[in-house]
């Protein structure tokens, strides 16, 4: 239903989330710090799996790939929170608010798609260890990964589809940065049905890709179960690393929308406290828990610094 206030031409954005911040500077610096991290977590994954042929396996092309979506899911919005929190710049163009959109959901979709197909992997190299990798080779791995990103995109494509068209009667966003509710908020209309429209759309990517992760582990359980002590200790530690990142990912998730379903109404500064920390904390959860996690990406890191503790 169309809203009395008059619609205007917007070139820009105000971002208002942080207004009432009481220590922008500290908050600022916290996110850029945890920023960094995460994107040198990340890149380091990258390097490491990249630079090594022994690392070009099906499940380090998907470690590289979770890389690369995180550092797509933090930095389509942490720049924008820094900026506005140390430096003050709370203003950004139309069409670079659309694409930060667009980086940012397809980022928050792609994490879903990628612990999925990571679980497929666990399954597949622990129900069928002798045919894995006649299953599962390289070039169906890089196949498959690209058919996800498309996918993922076609998906996004949604909200800027639906936003491009409608008119706007403000300026200023109540969030920390584009996301597709704030954009939605600035409309001279009814917000309800576009909502509407993407809650179905995200409430079915992520029950589906969380029940087929949970459907993956109750199958590799019931394999467990069957097989010898060392056996069970061997796929524990090979599962447990992608556990971890399920968990980091889906947690802050599943909390919001608990919570929201209960009747409990977040005030601004807590609903962006939990979308930073869910935008933040898997991005700098991931790479190190693979890291520390996985063998060869490990001893890759420790042989690499006794090389340079030689070297000085």
């Amino acid at each position: 239903m169309p809203l009395q206030n008059a619609s205007i031409k917007v070139t820009a954005f105000i971002i208002g989330g942080f207004d009432t911040t009481k220590r922008p500077m500290a908050v600022g610096g916290a996110i850029l710090v945890v920023y960094v991290l995460a994107i040198f977590g990340n890149i380091v994954n990258i390097l490491f799996i990249i630079s090594d042929k022994r690392l070009h396996k099906p499940m380090y092309l998907l470690i590289c790939n979770l890389a690369l979506v995180d550092i797509l899911y933090t930095s389509s919005a942490s720049p924008t929170m820094i900026g506005v929190l140390l430096a003050g710049v709370k203003t950004i163009s139309y069409v670079p608010c659309l694409m930060q959109m667009f980086a940012f959901h397809l980022g928050g979709v792609m994490e879903m798609f990628a612990l999925a197909v990571m679980a497929f992997d666990r399954l597949l190299a622990i129900s069928c260890p002798f045919q894995y990798h006649s299953y599962l080779t390289n070039v169906r791995t890089l196949g498959l990964t690209c058919v996800l990103w498309i996918v993922a995109c076609c998906f996004v494509s949604v909200a800027p589809a639906t936003v491009l068209p409608l008119p706007h009667c403000y300026t200023k966003l109540k969030y920390t940065f584009c996301d597709y509710a704030a954009i939605i908020r600035t409309g001279c209309f009814d917000p309800n049905y576009y909502f509407n429209m993407t809650t179905v759309i995200f409430f079915c990517l992520s029950f589906f890709t969380f029940t087929f992760i949970c459907l993956s582990y109750v199958r590799i359980i019931i394999f467990v179960k069957l097989s010898s002590n060392n056996d069970k200790r061997k796929m524990g530690s090979t599962c447990l690393s992608h556990l971890i990142v399920v968990v980091c990912y889906y947690f802050p998730l599943f909390i919001r929308i608990v919570l929201t379903r209960l009747g409990v109404v977040l005030t601004l500064e807590e609903r962006h406290g939990l979308m930073i920390g869910a935008i933040l904390g898997p991005s700098l959860v991931n790479p190190f828990v693979y890291c520390l996690r996985t063998k060869e990406i490990k001893y890759k890191i420790f042989n690499r610094l006794k090389k340079i503790e030689a070297s000085q």
